[in-house]
């Protein structure tokens, strides 16, 4: 029989809110809104349901929890310390201050407990439905009967502004088709945004769209006092296990505030001294002193903290018979928790001949197939695209058929995206996501916080220039290489042909910090280096594929503008007009080698560059007075050569400006 809230369970909450308050009002920044509001039903949560041990925080088959919210970091940093995580009162009074661990929205890799970066709203909702994926996936891979290794839960506790981003509602869409039974989110319905009343742009009927999703829904009308029936809706969504569940929470924003609850006043301010001073008198409060923590409290939360790690220990047992059952099983395991692979996992990727024309989409489909039969944890999916992108494993089934590695994430990019991270934060596999390249601007917020969060995410961006042709200048990527790299941590290569593409392939599953954008062709392109040459030169991100002894200048080229530079300098070299050429693959890698190398290949040499994209960015390499081939407008619609040629990108064109500038 479930034990009856107590005044020990709201001096509790209440610990969590004056915890909330006191850090604000400290750092005189912040928001005290959701913390006061909606402690009642992430008590209930953690102290009753979630599943964690704070001595090992990332403990495998706990369950996950998801603050979508993230502008409410102070409530996930006060739960946090008082469940006995490594994180001290000391690091509450620095929240948001330089160096501390409780920054304004929470960090995946800075606190310990933290299991996703989240702020930008939508983004952790989609991030949970990934988590939830993740467990769904590992579950059938790795479970066998009478032997649950995966087993857990994810909650996300989602706001009135998460869900009015389009992230979450394609999020949302996907979890309810595929039916995520272990998969709860907690909506703070408070009504109130950053600028008002939520009526002002926001007045849907929630819990009906989320029904016709395909979601369990309940509503808890008194989410400030009613912790029964928040207790209530929880073990009704934990027992749903055929859909994802979403729990209406109606609350108060800044609840127990004299003035300011119920108001926008209360989101994103701190409440000020006296007013901070009558929400503790009115909450009734008893300490004066900020950050205090009565014993009775800390010895209570540690009982959640007791349970959790009991359950570890009875998981540990439960995985110490598994692996010494299924000892092949569990070595794969261990591989993917550390996030390493098979010794040889690229010892079947494909080597093309010189010569040989082919998409660098295409290459990049081979050289999938090889590596998902070496690496099992490999999977990933497009946004209705695979018979284009060339990114579904022909030898397995689909997401959701037992251990099926091809994921249906319809058309979807941002969800698609933010639902891969959310993989990554849950750990165990390796997905990928792929789509046309020009659509990669909806995948841009996930992207960014691939590399904020040092998440290893693979894209597949294909159909890379204006020589995608007939679609015309809306499917043209033009601007998409430059923006993509100004995005710090981010690794973009665009290989020249197929065999690059394998180099670029067996890149990206060797980053382990960096999320890796894979960008390839629609067109064939003729096979210009060896597979080894390749590979090494992808790898360090620039290289020197022609040399010549009496070259006059250097012409760097990206992609299928490789083999562009390569025809126009064999025909300049006919004239007289010998030139050196280097593919430059990434040009973040390139970066990271060390000076000598990068002078080396650079060379001292008047330089020209080629690529089918904006110029921003490669007078760095070129100099100022150096030449740039590029493209400063939108695309066409026509067939691609003609589109490439009436556009600037054929031999004779380039000749023409590769002559004027180097003679």
């Amino acid at each position: 029989m479930t034990r009856a809230f107590t005044d020990l369970d709201r001096l509790s909450i209440d610990t969590i809110r004056t915890l909330a308050i006191d850090a604000i009002e400290k750092a005189r920044s912040g928001h005290p809104g959701m913390p006061l509001g909606a402690a009642p039903m992430a008590y209930v949560l953690w102290h009753r349901h979630l599943r964690f041990d704070p001595a090992v925080p990332d403990w495998p088959d706990r369950d996950r929890f998801v603050l979508s919210g993230g502008h409410g970091s102070m409530l996930l940093y006060a739960l946090l310390h008082l469940t006995g995580h490594d994180l001290s009162l000391e690091d509450l009074q620095q929240f948001r201050q330089w160096g501390s661990r409780t920054p304004g929205h929470p960090e995946f890799g800075l606190t310990p407990g933290v299991e996703a970066t989240t702020g930008p709203l939508g983004q952790g909702m989609a991030n949970a439905v990934g988590m939830a994926m993740a467990e769904r996936w590992s579950a059938a891979h790795y479970g066998r009967p009478g032997h649950a290794v995966v087993d857990h839960h994810t909650y996300a506790l989602v706001t009135d502004g998460d869900l009015m981003e389009g992230v979450a509602a394609e999020a949302a869409s996907l979890a309810g088709h595929l039916g995520l039974g272990k998969l709860i989110c907690l909506y703070d319905a408070n009504d109130v945004t950053l600028d008002g009343p939520a009526s002002l742009s926001f007045t849907e009927d929630v819990a009906g769209r989320f029904a016709a999703y395909g979601w369990h829904v309940a509503t808890v009308e008194d989410g400030d006092t009613d912790l029964e029936a928040i207790d209530a809706a929880i073990e009704a969504a934990r027992a749903e296990t055929g859909r994802p569940s979403l729990i209406v929470v109606r609350t108060t924003l800044g609840y127990g505030s004299p003035h300011k609850a119920g108001t926008h006043a209360a989101h994103g301010s701190p409440l000020g001294e006296e007013e901070a001073r009558a929400t503790k008198q009115a909450l009734g409060w008893p300490y004066d002193t900020p950050f205090t923590v009565p014993e009775e409290v800390r010895a209570h939360f540690a009982l959640a903290a007791e349970r959790g790690r009991t359950r570890r220990a009875q998981w540990a047992e439960t995985f110490a018979g598994w692996a010494q059952a299924f000892p092949e099983l569990a070595a794969q395991w261990e591989l993917a928790q550390a996030g390493e692979l098979p010794a040889d996992f690229d010892a079947a990727l494909p080597e093309f001949s010189l010569g040989e024309n082919q998409p660098t989409r295409s290459a990049g489909g081979a050289c999938l197939q090889a590596l998902a039969a070496s690496v099992p944890w490999l999977l990933g999916g497009d946004a209705d695209l695979s018979s284009s992108t060339k990114t579904r494993i022909t030898e397995s089934g689909d997401f959701g058929d037992g251990d099926g590695r091809n994921i249906h994430f319809g058309v979807r990019e941002h969800a698609m995206g933010a639902i891969a991270n959310g993989m990554l934060y849950h750990g165990g596999l390796r997905p990928y996501v792929s789509t046309f390249f020009v659509f990669s601007d909806y995948m841009r917020p996930p992207l960014r916080l691939a590399a904020l969060s040092e998440l290893p995410l693979i894209s597949v961006f294909t159909h890379d220039s204006i020589a995608v042709g007939e679609d015309g200048p809306t499917h043209e990527p033009v601007e998409h290489l430059a923006a993509l790299r100004a995005i710090p941590h981010l690794r973009v290569i665009r290989p020249a042909d197929a065999n690059e593409t394998g180099g670029a392939w067996r890149q990206a599953l060797l980053e382990t910090r960096h999320p890796v954008a894979i960008v390839l062709t629609r067109q064939k392109v003729r096979v210009v280096s060896d597979p080894a040459d390749a590979r090494e030169g992808v790898a360090r991100g620039g290289w020197i594929l022609r040399e010549r002894e009496k070259a006059r200048g250097t012409v760097l080229a990206t992609g299928s503008e490789v083999e562009l530079a390569l025809d126009a300098a064999e025909r300049l070299e006919s004239e007289g007009l010998p030139l050196r050429v280097v593919s430059m693959p990434c040009l973040e890698l390139f970066e990271e080698q060390d000076p000598d190398y990068r002078h080396a290949v650079l060379g001292d040499l008047p330089r020209a560059a080629i690529e089918a994209g904006v110029a921003l960015g490669w007078h760095r390499y070129v100099g100022e007075a150096g030449l740039v081939i590029a493209l400063d407008r939108f695309g066409a619609s026509a067939p691609g050569e003609r589109v490439q040629r009436e556009l600037g990108f054929s031999v004779e064109a380039v000749c023409a400006r590769l002559r004027e500038y180097f003679v």
